[in-house]
This record gives structure tokens, C-alpha cells and sequence, in this order.
């Protein structure tokens, strides 16, 4: 049985390697808002249960079986994050929080229900693909609004910031998933960007551009 700290830094590590193969110990650190010489301590033991490849100096990888550990707490805290939206009505940006908490709940057949219960989503609320009880999953193609040519149109289909303050401000312009929207322009400047959102043009600036993510 892992600890939940143990499980919140294999999570911690395994969405740093969706970013590049190997991660540094400062990366966890600034992830999980501690010290380097803490996280050090965590990886020798994670190193001695085999849920991680570690050398010092060298960056971390999850072995085999710290991979299926870590995908396992990412499908709960996803599927817990559609069950909160879809079910208890909370807002998007509401429910990060909550399911870290319910991420640690060891059942599987309570995780296995929850999903059967909800009819297998594929995708959260944030966009964000749910593994099934295999550790599969299907990601989106997704890119950000700041990579758009002038006149591309997509979907809005996942973000990238996921705090509370960006998602409420997405909200807040109507800017959410499943809507469909046109690059109209791209300011040479700052480059801002002027989107149609149905009938309306909204600027949004190279920030939000960067972390909005649609499909074409």
C-alpha cells in the first residue's frame, strides 16, 4: 500500500514526463511546492519499491509499476472530476480540489462502478483523456489557440491551466469546452488574438491563447 504523499509525487512525476522523457528532482519540487532535499529523501524510497528508475544527478523515471500506480490515481481523480460536474452540478473550476482528495480512495470497485455508472467518459471536464481500468486511454490532438494560422477554425476541446482564476475567466467569455471558434486575427505586437465566438469577436491575450487547446 502506497501513502498518499507517495502517490501524489508519482502523479507529480508522471504528468512532468508527458513534458520530456526524464525529470529533474527541482521539477517535482516546484510541482508539489517543496523542498529538493525532501523530494530527494521521497525518491530513494520510491527507487527501493520499484515504482521508480533514479540516479542521482541522472533525473527520474516511473518503472513499469510506478506507471500503472500513476495512471490508476489520475483515472480516479478524473473520473471523480466528471462526477462532481456532471452529477453534483459543481463548476469546472470547482472541482480540482475535491477529487484530490477522492483520488486516494483505494477501492477499485468503487472506481470501476463510478465509471460504469457515468457510461465510460472518455474525457473530463477539463478535456483531459480518462484511462480506463487498463491504464489506456486515447488523447486528443490537441494545440493551443497560440500555434493557430489566421482563419484556422476548431473546437475548444482542453486547457492547460487548470487553477481556479483562468478557468472562472474562461467562463466568464464563454470560452469553454465543446464550443466552436475562428482565429480572426493575430496582433503583431503583443500578439493578442481576436476570436468569433459565434457572432461575437473576443481578444484574448498570448497567455490565454497558450493554454486554450483545441482540435481541428
Amino acid at each position: 500500500m502506497n501513502t498518499f504523499t507517495e502517490e501524489n509525487y508519482l502523479k507529480a512525476i508522471y504528468h512532468l514526463s508527458t513534458q520530456s522523457e526524464s525529470v529533474s528532482t527541482n521539477q517535482i519540487a516546484a510541482s508539489l511546492n517543496t523542498k529538493a532535499a525532501s523530494v530527494t529523501d521521497m525518491l530513494k524510497k520510491l527507487a527501493e519499491k520499484e515504482l521508480i528508475n533514479y540516479a542521482r544527478y541522472q533525473g527520474v523515471t516511473l518503472s513499469q509499476k510506478g506507471e500503472k500506480v500513476a495512471l490508476s490515481i489520475v483515472r480516479k481523480h478524473r473520473l471523480w472530476e466528471y462526477f462532481l460536474v456532471e452529477k453534483l452540478n459543481f463548476k469546472w473550476d470547482e472541482v480540482h480540489e475535491v477529487a484530490e482528495e477522492l483520488e486516494h480512495i483505494s477501492s477499485r470497485e468503487l472506481v470501476d462502478r463510478l465509471d460504469e455508472f457515468m457510461g465510460h467518459p472518455k474525457y473530463d471536464p477539463h478535456g483531459d483523456p480518462i484511462p480506463d481500468k487498463n491504464g489506456h486511454f486515447k488523447a486528443n490532438e490537441l494545440k493551443p489557440v497560440s500555434s493557430l494560422l489566421v482563419d484556422t477554425v476548431g473546437i475548444i476541446s482542453g486547457v492547460r491551466e487548470h487553477s481556479p482564476a483562468f478557468l472562472q475567466h474562461l467562463e466568464k467569455i464563454k470560452l469553454v469546452i465543446g464550443k466552436k471558434i475562428k482565429v480572426c486575427d493575430i496582433n503583431s505586437y503583443d500578439h493578442s488574438i481576436t476570436l468569433l465566438l459565434e457572432d461575437e469577436l473576443l481578444y484574448i491575450s498570448r497567455d490565454v491563447a497558450n493554454n486554450l487547446l483545441i482540435t481541428l
